[in-house]
């Protein structure tokens, strides 16, 4: 996959939901006083802050540097630090894992799940959720179709998210040495903000699919597929994506 830059700006003042309807999924997690827990793709820390609230150890990781820095600065008595989330090198040293909205972006799944088997004490417990079969798939059909429109879908990358069935993640969780005790796969359609909500989502959240493209052919397909959304997906002023998520819990036992 190639690498993706993100925006903490950009991520923190337009795209806050992604930390909003995370917090939902600390109900699964539970976090107790005394536990240790590692959030895996923490981006700007919001979610980890709430799991210290616990009375748990918190620390996090992320790929972005820019995420990583935010996070320190927003709350710097949680240790953060820039890791691939597929080359964890922690043994034994944790009760739970918590990821949200990372695990999609990942492409070496096996590796992301046994570095994170061997980062659980024994008994240890994975929570997380990201997006899963059938999400934003409306959003990836317009880019599709505005891609074909201006002679440009050979070029356009639209596969390159993994979202996966309920039925294909049960298998990487027991392959990897888990027992999956939880998966929910449910519609959670999104609210964007603003007027240019859903253009600001596709340049923060699809810019993979355009590495082949100049500037110029990159904006002509994000302003058709914004064109061709807004029938249907903006309302009253608001743009909704529709969101599938997959929600897991698992233990190693």
């Amino acid at each position: 996959m190639p690498e993706i830059h993100w925006d903490s700006k950009l991520y923190n003042e337009q795209h806050r939901f992604v930390s909003n309807y995370g917090a939902d999924v600390l109900q699964w997690l539970d976090a107790k006083a005394g536990e240790n827990i590692l959030d895996v793709g923490c981006g700007t820390g919001d979610l980890a802050a709430k799991i210290n609230e616990s009375g748990a150890t918190v620390s996090g990781v992320d790929a972005s540097a820019d995420m990583i820095e935010l996070a320190k600065q927003s709350y710097p008595t949680i240790q953060f630090e820039q890791k691939d989330a597929a080359a964890l090198d922690y043994n034994r040293e944790f009760d739970a894992v918590f990821s949200n909205a990372t695990f999609h972006w990942i492409e070496n799944q096996k590796g992301l799940l046994r570095g994170i088997f061997k980062s659980l004490k024994h008994g240890g417990r994975l929570v997380a959720e990201f997006g899963g079969k059938g999400n934003v798939k409306s959003i990836v059909d317009a880019i599709d179709q505005a891609a074909k429109e201006l002679g440009l879908e050979h070029r356009v990358i639209s596969n390159f998210w993994f979202f996966p069935s309920i039925s294909h993640y049960a298998t990487l969780l027991e392959s990897t040495g888990f027992e999956a005790e939880q998966i929910w796969l449910f519609d959670r359609p999104t609210k964007l903000v603003g007027e240019d909500g859903m253009l600001n989502w596709i340049n923060q959240f699809a810019q993979h699919a355009f590495v082949n493209l100049n500037e110029e052919e990159a904006t002509s397909i994000i302003e058709l597929a914004v064109r061709i959304l807004k029938p249907t997906h903006f309302k009253n002023g608001e743009w909704t994506a529709d969101y599938r998520r997959l929600r897991i819990k698992a233990s190693k036992r």
